[in-house]
């Protein structure tokens, strides 16, 4: 049970957040269409996808970061907990004789649950946001850019509907590369995130990206990113599947 600690809200949010990123987008491109175009369904230009990708990034933040926090901090509750209880055993251990183990606390539940677990049960801006401001607006732009210019390129001609196969294949490609290049602030998001509610190691962003730095050296900034690319291929192809196989089904009443 210890894959799926900090599930049970990511699961239960997952198909707002994604049905509002989605909506969001395609409403993007249509209102920037009619503005510059004076027509809803003009196909948009490179900079209208630049700048839709870039809003909905900003969009996915105000949705994302409470989620990623809970799941971040639930999943990290019980190595926090144990962390403190080993410092303490070691504390009474030096001046007892006894072993670590003999004396060793059980674990406990940091949080109560997902609503307590949000910002550790106190207000006040949400630990991560920038970091993740920094990871979703350009990877959203390296999300829906890619795609864009992959179906551009398996598409037969353009007044033809693409074939599902190549749907499937331009989002999984589109999903790797986003989740690939977005790895450092990935990563930088996460420890901020994961950071101790009570006693916090990092004081911010940049103080976070340098203390890694000095520490653990570049490579540390793209841990998990072969992960990365693996989860994201079936993720956003079967995203981008269902999305644009919704569209034609709603488009055809």
């Amino acid at each position: 049970m210890g894959f799926f600690k900090g599930m049970s809200f990511p699961l239960a949010s997952i198909t707002v957040y994604n049905s509002v990123v989605f909506g969001f987008f395609s409403n993007t491109q249509r209102l920037i269409s009619k503005y510059r175009y004076g027509d809803g369904r003009h196909p948009c230009g490179m900079m209208d996808l630049t700048l839709a990708s870039m809003l909905t990034g900003l969009l996915s933040v105000g949705l994302g970061a409470p989620v990623d926090l809970v799941k971040i901090r639930l999943q990290m509750q019980t190595q926090v907990v144990l962390a403190e209880n080993l410092n303490l055993a070691s504390s009474l251990s030096s001046g007892s004789n006894m072993p670590l183990r003999s004396i060793a606390m059980p674990s406990q539940s940091l949080y109560r649950g997902p609503i307590h677990c949000i910002n550790g049960g106190s207000p006040g801006p949400l630990p991560g946001a920038g970091a993740m401001i920094l990871r979703d607006v350009p990877g959203y732009t390296l999300y829906f850019i890619p795609y864009t210019l992959f179906c551009n390129l398996l598409k037969p001609d353009a007044s033809s509907n693409l074939h599902p196969g190549a749907i499937w294949l331009a989002g999984g490609l589109a999903g790797s590369i986003s989740w690939v290049t977005a790895t450092p602030a990935d990563v930088v998001k996460s420890r901020l995130q994961a950071d101790a509610a009570l006693q916090r190691k990092y004081k911010g962003i940049v103080h976070c990206i340098v203390h890694s730095y000095r520490t653990e050296g570049a490579q540390v900034f793209f841990r998990g990113a072969s992960v990365n690319a693996i989860r994201g291929f079936p993720m956003s192809s079967t995203m981008f599947l269902t999305y644009e196989l919704s569209l034609q089904f709603f488009r055809s009443f």
